[in-house]
């Protein structure tokens, strides 16, 4: 009889522990740091030759997009994440999209066939990739005006947990994208 018993409640208890593992991993996707973390200090060259420091960027909302160009959810959300950069370059945004693990020429046959519009930083030009641990893709860290680290996604969320995200970072969003 505890024989059954155990193994009815292993056959309940296992699947839920299980289902609320996974929920608790989902919701963890978009992630806010418990307390204000002072960004690392880093350096970063784009493909056009603009220099980036982490003290160059002070008063500046920046967004660092890890990405690869066999992701694709990068590739889904690019045109997107490039249009924000663009929409809210004017209201202090900077975008830094670094590609990581890859080569130089990978890199740039890839965008030969999908171009993009903000600054493309290659991994062997910067120190972020590895300060940030990016290993799943894509990655958005958004860094305050002051400097701080204000929050994280890893994966791919869509534009609107994009803007939310932003939002953290001092970025007034448009009342019709909430």
């Amino acid at each position: 009889m505890y024989y059954i018993l155990g193994m009815t409640i292993r056959s309940i208890f296992l699947p839920a522990a299980l289902a609320c593992a996974l929920l608790l991993a989902a919701l963890g996707l978009v992630a806010e740091p418990k307390d204000k973390e002072l960004a690392p200090r880093f350096n970063a060259t784009t493909t056009a030759g603009e220099k980036f420091t982490s003290d160059s960027i002070k008063g500046k909302v920046v967004l660092l997009e890890f990405w690869t160009t066999w992701c694709g959810y990068c590739a889904d959300e690019a045109d997107f994440v490039d249009k924000i950069g663009h929409d809210f370059a004017g209201k202090g945004l900077l975008l830094l999209a670094i590609d990581v693990g890859e080569s130089k020429k990978t890199v740039k046959k890839y965008l030969e066939q999908h171009p993009r519009t903000c600054k493309i930083v290659y991994m062997e030009d910067t120190n972020l990739a590895a300060m940030y641990a990016a290993t799943v893709y894509p990655i958005y860290v958004v860094i305050d005006r002051d400097g701080y680290i204000v929050g994280t996604q890893r994966g791919a969320g869509g534009e609107e947990a994009l803007k939310r995200l932003l939002a953290r970072g001092g970025l007034e969003m448009p009342e019709d994208s909430e």
